[in-house]
């Protein structure tokens, strides 16, 4: 198992690669060049630079998150095959240098949806938190207002200005859009991408829908266990396989991340860790890593990926923002540290234990 850590690049992290290196059992970066467009062509000499900065700290890029896939991909429109040419021509690029996990989705619109980025907790943090009934009563516009006010200033993946400012034309697109049509849409994306990939050996991870469920009246494809054998039987390939992100599948009470773990050995190239609480019907907030700050057991968590052998990479994920840092919401240093910290416990307790 791998301990890895996001960084968005020089301009766009309040973090830098100096300070992820100091961070007990971290060997690698999970990164991005943030500021290419979905459906854009990667530079090479950009893939080189990021590259030998993170080398330059001690640190390998263990994954890319994410190589974004355009729309056109994913509503099917006439212009899809020549933006799967331009994703294609991206992997084999990364693939030459020697860069051989991609984590990617395939949401509608947008990536992920919350209520609030900085809900206060009585211990004085704030997190990310989601509630239906405000996300219900919001229309979308309203929705982008709210995520850019308590944004910090930050670009949030996933939400990019360029993208949101079609958003309407993006809507429109999706209005015939069912799930077994982007199912089919996804199939005819990956079959294509296929050959490339293990050509140069790259695993693509889909990422699970965040939250677990419709939002806005989108399809979601990738919500439960049902879906994630779904979609790696549309591409049988060793390539072809899943990122298990524990907080947006844990969304979802009904959700066993551990027995979903341990159905799918050997197709999760990917691991996002992270808790969240329960506060009701489609309400949560995000915790902190510790079992007992939220509602998902952790340790049974990262035991089922010991049981069945997972030795990809694995990072913390979204965190509290704590001790008055500024930074992108959710992903600030401290917190994710700490979370690292405790995940580095329960797996040497775990292994221990196995002996």
């Amino acid at each position: 198992m791998k301990m890895t850590f996001r960084w968005f690049g020089e301009n766009f992290d309040t973090i830098t690669p100096e300070q992820i290196r100091q961070i007990p059992a971290v060997v690698g970066v999970i990164t991005t060049l943030y500021d290419t467009l979905p459906g854009q062509v990667w530079e090479i000499d950009a893939i080189k630079a990021i590259k030998s900065r993170v080398e330059r700290a001690g640190l390998e890029i263990s994954g890319i998150e994410s190589v974004n896939i355009h729309d056109a991909i994913k509503a099917a429109t006439p212009e899809r095959d020549m933006y799967i040419e331009n994703y294609i021509k991206t992997l084999e690029l990364i693939g030459q240098e020697g860069i051989d996990l991609v984590c990617y989705n395939f949401m509608p619109v947008f990536d992920w949806t919350r209520s609030d980025l900085a809900k206060p907790r009585p211990d004085g943090s704030t997190v990310l938190s989601y509630d239906a009934e405000i996300v219900e009563n919001m229309n979308f516009e309203d929705m982008l207002e709210s995520l850019g006010n308590k944004s910090e200033g930050f670009i949030l993946p996933g939400w990019e200005p360029e993208r949101m400012a079609r958003n309407k034309e993006l809507f429109e697109i999706y209005k015939d859009i069912d799930e077994n049509t982007l199912r089919g849409n996804l199939g005819y994306f990956l079959k294509a991408i296929m050959p490339t990939c293990e050509k140069y050996g790259i695993k693509m991870a889909i990422h699970p829908d965040d939250p677990a469920w419709s939002v806005f009246g989108l399809p979601r494809i990738v919500k439960n266990k049902e879906d994630l054998h779904a979609l790696v039987n549309l591409a049988p390939s060793p390539c072809n396989g899943i990122t298990l992100c524990t907080g947006s599948l844990g969304s979802n009470p009904d959700n066993d991340i551990p027995e979903i773990i341990r159905s799918l050995k050997g197709k999760i190239h990917f691991t996002h860790v992270r808790n969240v609480k329960y506060l009701g019907y489609r309400k949560f907030d995000e915790a902190a890593h510790l079992s007992s700050d939220g509602s998902l057991d952790m340790y049974e968590i990262m035991k089922a990926l010991v049981d069945i052998g997972f030795d990809g990479a694995l990072r913390p994920d979204h965190g509290r923002m704590v001790w008055d840092e500024k930074s992108m919401p959710g992903y600030g240093l401290y917190d994710r540290a700490m979370g690292i910290c405790y995940l580095n416990g329960l797996l040497e307790a775990i292994r221990k234990n196995n002996k």
